[in-house]
């Protein structure tokens, strides 16, 4: 799985083009499901990120990119780290990729304009689509 590049919005992973936010688990992109965050909204000015979602925790390492830093992410998702016995970091989504890419085996991530990893996962921005190169 290979992220080829990111900006405002999208991102290209493995020749495919996504606008809107990702979730990468176990090589495979999904959608990243945030309806169960939208009741809190307005406590952070957008949906954050909350234990409520489908964060794929049965990893080594989760990695949650965080777009330009403007996706909130929640204090209980911050300490769940320690409950599931992971590695969790909360970084801009370019530093999420170059981190992904370090040690893919053990990651699950989230990228896109908003990222989450952890071992094989990847999560990103927006609405899905196609386009090949």
């Amino acid at each position: 799985m290979r992220s080829e590049e990111f900006s405002f919005g999208s991102i290209r992973i493995d020749g495919v083009t996504y606008e809107h936010d990702v979730v990468i688990y176990r090589g495979e992109v999904h959608k990243r499901k945030k309806k169960p965050s939208k009741k809190f909204r307005d406590a952070f000015g957008r949906t954050p990120l909350s234990i409520e979602e489908g964060i794929p925790w049965k990893c080594q390492r989760l990695v949650i990119g965080t777009g330009t830093g403007a996706l909130p992410v929640m204090k209980e998702v911050k300490q769940e780290d320690k409950r599931w016995k992971i590695k969790l970091l909360v970084l801009p989504t370019t530093q999420a990729i170059k981190t992904l890419k370090q040690n893919p085996d053990e990651t699950n991530a989230i990228p896109a304009r908003h990222v989450l990893i952890g071992k094989s996962a990847f999560v990103h921005p927006r609405k899905r689509k196609k386009t090949e190169r």
